[in-house]
């Protein structure tokens, strides 16, 4: 049986549909906090149990009988920044290898690394070393980052007409729809083992290049205005944004102009056999949703 975590999540979700196109329902469970949440892909056949990842025991309940487990990365931060979520992703993996799984696969990221200036791939390198010492053959997926970031990047400057943000670097943005498929891919078909090439888009593009591209999809100039980190800290804060999630996005930049986010690899169109989402798609489909 295929285990999928936190299903009732947008990328665990969308892995789960993808693996319905390629094996029977049957052969699919889930692991989430919510099985209520998840009463629709019972309906369809899947089995869903509820899994906790602070719960071992839950885990290993909902891991009874698998023979892969995708680990769908938590990315929670505890109390005075804990990396709670690496000791979940630790709970996990103990329970997949408890219940007897042959092989862990996890939703890592492009740029992982323990000096990233940005917190989850410091997170997902930790999470990367316990796969390694765990002693059972796995599958990290490298994924491209998440376009999923683009609204709240550009959302104001879409209103103003100004793209205002710290300096960058290229990024090889990646939908999820994409990066599930993929991971549906790799997991009916036993592909792809240890740390996979980035499975990203074709093109990695700067915010420039973002205001450049929504401009024309717009019909208006949409500037691209550098400003200082301190500048830019402070104009987050006095928009009521929490210091943590400032923090997040300053961390961003900072590993985005580091060059961090910048390579793209074509494992992602090889393994959904075409190209992946570009850009403009992405910000096409953005801006008609807030001019709609």
């Amino acid at each position: 049986m295929i285990i999928v975590t936190g299903a009732n999540g947008k990328l665990g979700r969308a892995v789960v549909e993808q693996l319905l196109k390629r094996v029977p329902a049957e052969q699919i469970g889930v692991s989430v906090r919510d099985p209520n949440q998840a009463r629709e892909l019972q309906e369809r056949g899947v089995r869903v149990r509820r899994g906790d990842f602070d719960d071992a025991e839950s885990l290993y309940q909902a891991f009874e009988g698998a023979l892969q487990v995708l680990i769908v990365s938590t990315g929670i931060m505890g109390e005075a920044g804990i990396p709670h979520g690496i000791r979940q992703h630790q709970a996990a993996i103990d329970a997949a290898k408890k219940a007897g799984a042959s092989r862990l696969l996890y939703t890592s990221h492009m740029g992982s690394s323990p000096t990233s200036h940005f917190a989850p791939m410091i997170h997902h390198a930790a999470t990367e070393e316990l796969l390694k010492s765990s002693g059972m053959p796995f599958t990290s997926l490298r994924n491209g980052y998440y376009a999923a970031a683009i609204p709240m990047l550009i959302g104001g400057a879409i209103k103003t007409g100004e793209l205002i943000a710290p300096e960058d670097g290229p990024v090889a943005w990646t939908v999820h729809a994409d990066l599930a498929e993929a991971a549906a891919a790799i997991i009916s078909e036993q592909k792809l083992d240890g740390m996979t090439p980035n499975l990203t888009a074709s093109e990695a593009i700067d915010m420039e290049g973002i205001a450049a591209i929504a401009s024309e999809i717009l019909g208006r100039t949409i500037r691209r205005i550098v400003v200082s980190d301190e500048e830019f800290r402070e104009r987050m804060l006095s928009q009521g944004v929490p210091e943590a999630s400032v923090n997040m996005r300053m961390g961003m930049f900072l590993a985005s102009r580091q060059g961090d986010f910048t390579q793209v690899d074509p494992t992602l169109a090889h393994l959904i056999g075409r190209p992946p989402v570009s850009i403009r798609e992405v910000l096409q489909e953005s801006i008609s949703h807030q001019q709609g």
